[in-house]
C-alpha cells in the first residue's frame, strides 16, 4: 500500500487568474478618463459603450449597469470620499487615484445600488486584481469590508455634521455637493431647508432624455408615434418637446438620425422659444446666435426663423464646435450660415440683427444632473474667470442688435454672479460703457410654466420645472 507524502503546512494556494468583468472594467476606464483628461462622462461613456456592443461584450442590461456605476460614482463622489476616509488608514489624498476610483466604484455598489454586499465586494476586488494587481486588491478588499459595516443612512449619521451645527456642510455631504456650491445654490434659490434639499436631490437624479421636434421639419406627434413603444410622453412646457422613458434610444428614431429632431433639454428649448416670441419693433429678418456651440438652440432658432422668412447666423468661437453647429443645422429649409468667430470681436457690423441670443460660457452649475463631475471640478474662483467674458459677450450682443431689437442673455447657471449681476453691470456701465436698453418681462413668453419668480428675468430649476437651471434675461435696445 502506497503512502501519501505528508502535507506541508503553509503551502500556498495555486494562483487563480482574476476574472475579467467587462462592465466594471469599462466603468473604471470611464472614471479614469474623467480624472486624467478632465473629460466629461457624457462624452466619454457613449463611445465606450458603442465599442463594447460592437465587440459583442455588452447587452442592454450591461450597458445600463455600466452607466449607473459611472454616473452614480461621480454624483456621490463627495459622500463616498467622506465614508472612505473613515475606512482608510491614511489621508485620502495619499491614495493613488486609480485605487480611489476602484474604491469609489465599490462604495457605490455597496451603498447606492441593490447589488448584494458580498457580490459587490467580490466583483470590485476582482476588478482591482485586473487593473491594479493582487497587492492593491488586498487593500481594496480590506477597505470595502469596513464599508459594509453600515448602510448609507448609518454612514451619513457618522460622517456628516448635524444640520444645526453646520447646515452647508451637512447638506454637502448628505447630498454630495461641495460646500461652496451648496451655499451658492442656496443664495440663488432663497428660502429655507426644504427647497435647497429638493434642489440638491434633483441634481442627483438621472435626467430624462428630452427630444425637440424642429419646427417645419418634424412634430412632437411624429416623435411620440415613433417612440411610443418606449414610453415616450409629451414635454411639460415646450410644444416641440418629447420625453423618452428610461432606456429610450434617440438614435433609433428616423427624425433624429435625419436631423429633423434632436436631443435638447426642455429649458434650452424654452430659452430659444422666448427669444423668438419676444415682441419686436420693426423688421424681423436677421437673427444671430452668438455662442452657438454645440448647436441645439441654433437648430431650433434656425427652424423658427425659416418659418418667418428670416435668416440665422450661428457663430461659435471654437472651430470644432462650429462644425457641430453646422451638423445640427444641416438640412434646415431656411437661409442660415455658420461661422467660427469670437463674439467679443464681432465679425459683423453693429446693429445688423433683429434678434440676438448669447448663451454664454459659465460654470455649468445648472446642469449638474447631466455633468455630475462638474461639481467637483469647479472652484469658486472660476466665477471671477468667467465674469469679464460674460459681460463683454452681452455688451457686444447689444451692440450687434439694432435699436428696437431684442437680445437674450442666457446661461446654464443659477449663480447670481453669472446671471442678473452680469446684466445689471452691463446696463449700468460697470467695467465698460453703459448700454441703452430696457428689460423685457420674459415670464409671459414661457406660457404655462409656473414659479418663474418676480421677473423680469427668469430662472428655471430642476426640482421645480424638470429642466436644467437655465437663466434668461431679455433686453430691448433703446439707443
Amino acid at each position: 500500500m502506497s503512502q501519501q507524502p505528508p502535507r506541508r503546512h503553509g503551502t500556498r494556494k495555486p494562483y487563480r487568474r482574476p476574472k475579467k468583468d467587462p462592465v466594471r472594467i469599462l466603468a473604471f476606464e470611464a472614471l479614469r478618463a474623467v480624472d486624467e483628461r478632465d473629460a466629461y462622462a457624457n462624452l466619454v461613456l457613449p463611445p465606450l459603450l458603442r465599442k463594447a456592443r460592437e465587440a459583442g461584450d455588452f447587452d442592454a442590461r450591461d450597458a445600463a449597469l455600466a452607466t449607473e456605476l459611472v454616473y452614480g460614482s461621480l454624483r456621490r463622489q463627495g459622500t463616498y470620499d467622506a465614508i472612505l476616509a473613515r475606512c482608510v488608514d491614511r489621508p485620502l489624498r495619499e491614495v493613488d487615484p486609480p485605487v480611489l476610483d476602484v474604491l469609489t466604484l465599490g462604495a457605490h455598489q455597496l451603498l447606492g445600488t441593490r447589488i448584494p454586499p458580498h457580490a459587490a465586494v467580490s466583483a470590485t476586488v476582482e476588478l482591482a486584481r485586473v487593473v491594479l494587481g493582487d497587492g492593491r486588491a488586498k487593500f481594496v478588499n480590506a477597505v470595502l469590508r469596513k464599508v459594509t459595516a453600515h448602510d448609507l443612512d448609518d454612514w451619513l449619521e457618522r460622517v456628516a455634521p448635524e444640520y444645526d451645527e453646520d447646515p452647508e456642510e451637512h447638506l454637502g455631504i448628505v447630498h454630495a455637493h461641495p460646500r461652496w456650491v451648496v451655499s451658492a445654490l442656496w443664495d440663488a434659490l432663497g428660502g429655507g431647508r426644504a427647497g435647497i434639499e429638493e434642489l440638491l436631490a434633483a441634481d442627483n437624479e438621472r435626467p430624462e432624455v428630452t427630444l425637440v421636434a424642429r419646427p417645419g421639419r418634424s412634430t412632437a406627434a411624429e416623435l411620440l408615434a415613433a417612440a411610443g413603444e418606449d414610453g415616450a410622453v409629451p414635454g411639460r412646457w415646450s410644444p416641440y418637446a418629447v420625453r423618452l422613458a428610461e432606456g429610450g434610444e434617440p438614435g433609433a428614431l428616423d427624425a433624429v438620425r435625419e436631423g429633423r429632431a434632436g436631443v435638447q433639454d426642455e429649458g434650452s428649448q424654452l430659452v430659444a422659444l422666448a427669444l423668438a416670441g419676444a415682441p419686436l419693433d420693426g423688421p424681423d429678418r436677421t437673427w444671430l446666435d452668438g455662442c452657438a456651440g454645440p448647436g441645439g438652440k441654433a437648430a431650433l432658432l434656425a427652424a423658427l426663423a425659416a418659418q418667418r422668412g428670416a435668416a440665422l447666423l450661428a457663430s461659435e468661437k471654437q472651430p470644432h464646435r462650429a462644425r457641430l453647429v453646422a451638423r445640427a443645422l444641416d438640412g434646415n429649409p431656411g437661409p442660415y450660415a455658420v461661422i467660427a468667430a469670437d463674439g467679443t470681436r464681432p465679425a459683423w457690423r453693429p446693429g445688423a440683427f433683429d434678434r440676438v441670443l448669447v448663451d454664454v460660457p459659465c460654470t455649468g452649475l445648472g446642469a449638474l444632473r447631466r455633468r455630475p463631475e462638474a461639481r467637483w471640478r469647479r472652484r469658486p474662483e472660476d466665477l471671477d474667470g468667467f465674469a469679464p467674458l460674460q459681460r463683454e459677450l452681452l455688451r457686444q450682443a447689444l451692440a450687434a442688435v439694432r435699436v428696437g431689437g431684442v437680445v437674450g442673455y442666457a446661461t446654464c447657471s443659477p449663480h447670481p454672479a453669472e446671471t442678473r449681476a452680469v446684466v445689471e453691470d452691463v446696463l449700468k456701465g460697470r467695467g465698460g460703457p453703459a448700454v441703452e436698453a430696457e428689460w423685457i418681462d420674459a415670464r409671459p413668453l414661457m406660457p404655462g410654466v409656473p414659479e418663474l419668480g418676480d421677473g423680469p428675468d427668469v430662472q428655471l430649476w430642476p426640482h421645480r420645472h424638470g429642466t436644467d437651471a437655465m437663466y434668461l434675461a431679455l433686453l430691448r435696445r433703446t439707443g
